[in-house]
């Protein structure tokens, strides 16, 4: 008997929709919609086995093989270099990472940008591209009052409809990357469960074909 397919899902609205895809395609596990408190849900007949993980933990549980597969965001990916394969966009959650400031706020390589952000490492990163200094200020939420209290010059964060920036008197200034929900898989499982990971992508894709 095949063993189960351990998938990582994001809890939240992400998570949710990368597994109504999941069992639009036949890797359902009904246990999941029940009303409970639950982490970890099975279902026996498709071998497969669910757990609700904090988004930012997802990859970590693939990359360490407590899940042979998992939905990111490809924000988290990039911000924690994850050892992992990126099999798949689902099409999903889509955003970008931007960089945003003050209306009126230059760019300049003339002096140290100060950048506050939730993501050091794309920030980093993307403005040593720009062959730019800058100094990193590292919070964990409402990043947005960094540059109205004067603490940071920009801010560097995702953007959905950009209505948060508007406002807060801010404006998208740059674009860094798109964002969107990705399928990943363990690097060991991926060739473990190579027949059964493929059968995944390649409904996932075809779902995805009917749907435009």
């Amino acid at each position: 008997m095949a063993e189960y397919l351990n998938i990582a899902l994001p809890k939240g609205r992400l998570g949710e929709k990368a597994y109504d895809i999941l069992e639009g395609i036949g890797f359902g596990c009904p246990s999941i919609r029940e009303q409970n408190r639950k982490l970890i849900f099975e279902n026996k007949e498709n071998r497969v086995r669910y757990f609700w993980v904090k988004p930012s933990d997802v990859a970590v549980y693939v990359e360490r093989g407590a899940a042979d597969v998992g939905i990111v965001g490809k924000d988290i990916l990039l911000e924690q270099g994850s050892d992992v394969y990126e099999l798949l966009d689902l099409g999903i959650g889509k955003c970008r990472m931007a960089v945003a400031g003050i209306k009126g706020t230059r760019l300049t390589t003339d002096k140290t940008l100060r950048v506050a952000t939730k993501f050091p490492n794309i920030a980093r990163e993307y403005f040593r591209r720009q062959s730019m200094e800058i100094e990193i200020i590292k919070l964990h939420g409402s990043i947005e009052i960094a540059p109205i209290l004067h603490m940071s010059d920009v801010i560097v964060d995702i953007v959905e409809t950009g209505t948060t920036l508007k406002e807060n008197n801010l404006e998208h200034l740059e674009d860094i990357v798109p964002i969107s929900a990705r399928l990943i898989a363990n690097k060991s499982s991926y060739q473990f469960n190579y027949q059964r990971v493929q059968e995944m992508c390649e409904k996932i894709k075809e779902l995805r074909q009917e749907a435009k």
